[in-house]
């Protein structure tokens, strides 16, 4: 029988049971004690590599992911230091507006790890989060990495200009587009500059490559900050081709941002989920603050003129 503690939960996972896991990243998406117990016994645990995965609908990042899984599992880091033998999976998906639930299941398209021993994959729903990364997600990272992963891809639901928060948690960003994908101006709108530590042309036998490598050049000439520059590399993820040679720089990068740069990076982590839970509990104060009378004599006050939104935010703040 599966225990129902996190902590119990958390060593019967480690041990390498898949329903003990599957609970636990249920309790980080459900919110509440369960949440909080699992995130505070999973945190002193070592954190995985982290790939975030993020581009435009249609690009072909779930063929991808599937790829860099067997590249994964047969190469590890090349050089050996790394074996990468525990691999999880987290889909990011839009959530149906009435249940809350993920709705795309892009693990249809990485059927083929469905029984692999080495590889869990999970389906979880942004909840209306407008970056498509909501609260649970950097949660199941620090699950996974608890019950001994090494390795996450994280598959962002591509939902066009909001989807720029995977970098914040992810140790390497790769952005996947297409050829024919848009102009440098479309680009750059996207935020796709600031966070892609690797750009990736995907479908890269499709009419349209030369254009889009270019006006991904001319995006970087203009505006990039990052050392070193984002590489562009080209894939066809149907039939692999192009997915070792991503690998190795998705490695490359990997060694930079837990050589000199680990500090800066960890700490811009850390802020950015301390801001997600932060803005999670005031959302949660605010919705209290709806339910009381307080707030419906300020709704009153506003509707007959007497007071404005500011001075009656600061009347509730203040009593809070």
């Amino acid at each position: 029988m599966i225990a129902r503690a996190p902590d119990e939960l958390l060593a019967e996972a480690s041990a390498g049971s898949r329903t003990a896991l599957a609970r636990l990243i249920t309790y980080v998406e459900s919110g509440g004690s369960n949440q909080r117990e699992t995130v505070s016994r999973a945190y002193g645990s070592s954190a995985p590599f982290v790939v975030g995965l993020t581009g435009p609908p249609g690009a072909g990042k779930s063929t991808l992911t599937d790829q860099l899984i067997k590249t994964a599992l047969a190469s590890g880091s090349f050089d050996g230091s790394d074996a990468f033998d525990q691999i999880g999976v987290l889909c990011v998906d839009p959530s149906s507006p009435f249940t809350g639930g993920a709705i795309l299941g892009d693990r249809i398209r990485m059927q083929d790890h469905a029984t692999n021993d080495h590889v869990f994959i999970r389906s979880m729903a942004t909840r209306g989060h407008l970056g498509g990364l909501s609260l649970a997600v950097p949660d199941a990272i620090r699950v996974l990495g608890a019950a001994g992963f090494s390795v996450v891809f994280v598959e962002t639901v591509g939902v066009g200009q909001m989807e720029v928060d995977i970098a914040s948690a992810a140790d390497t960003t790769v952005v996947v587009t297409n050829p024919g994908w848009g102009d440098a101006m479309q680009a750059n709108k996207a935020g796709l500059l600031e966070v892609a530590d690797i750009f990736v042309i995907n479908k890269a036998d499709r009419a349209g490559l030369r254009e889009t490598r270019r006006d991904l050049e001319q995006m970087l000439d203009l505006g990039t900050t990052k050392d070193p520059r984002p590489p562009i590399l080209e894939t066809i993820a149907s039939t692999g081709a192009g997915t070792e040679e991503l690998w190795r720089a998705i490695i490359e990068h990997r060694r930079l941002v837990t050589g000199i740069q680990h500090d800066q990076h960890r700490q811009t982590q850390a802020r950015a989920e301390l801001d997600r839970v932060l803005s999670v509990m005031v959302r949660a104060r605010i919705a209290e603050l709806a339910d009381g009378l307080a707030y419906a004599d300020q709704v009153a006050a506003l509707v007959a003129g007497e007071t404005d939104p500011y001075r009656a935010a600061e009347t509730l703040l203040a009593e809070a």
